[in-house]
C-alpha cells in the first residue's frame, strides 16, 4: 500500500464523511422541526429548559452517529470492491468484549 492509497483514501474519507455529517445535522434538525414545530434548542443558551438541550444534544449526536457507522461502512466496502484489499484506515474499535 502506497502513499498514494493513504493520501486518496483521507481524500475519500473526509470528504464523504464531512457530507455525510452535513446531511444528517440538516436530518436530524429537520425530523425535529417536524415532530415538535420548533426549531432545535440552543443546548448552550442557559434559558434553555435541561430537559429539552439534552433530548437535543442526544438526538442530534445519535444521527450523527449513525450516520458516519453506515457512511465509514460503505466507504470500507466501497474501498475493498475497488482495490481488493481494506483501506488504510487506523479506525479500530477500541472496545475488547472478553468471554
Amino acid at each position: 500500500m502506497g502513499m498514494t492509497e493513504k493520501v486518496l483514501w483521507k481524500v475519500y474519507a473526509g470528504v464523504l464523511g464531512a457530507a455525510s455529517t452535513i446531511v444528517a445535522q440538516k436530518v436530524v434538525t429537520k425530523i425535529w422541526e417536524v415532530s415538535t414545530g420548533d426549531e432545535p434548542p440552543d443546548p448552550n443558551d442557559p434559558d434553555t429548559p435541561l430537559t429539552k438541550a439534552l433530548i437535543w444534544a442526544t438526538a442530534s449526536g445519535l444521527g450523527v452517529g449513525i450516520s458516519q457507522l453506515a457512511m465509514n461502512r460503505f466507504m470500507q466496502k466501497r474501498w475493498v470492491s475497488n482495490t481488493g484489499h481494506k483501506a488504510p484506515s487506523k479506525q479500530k474499535n477500541k472496545i475488547v468484549i472478553s468471554k
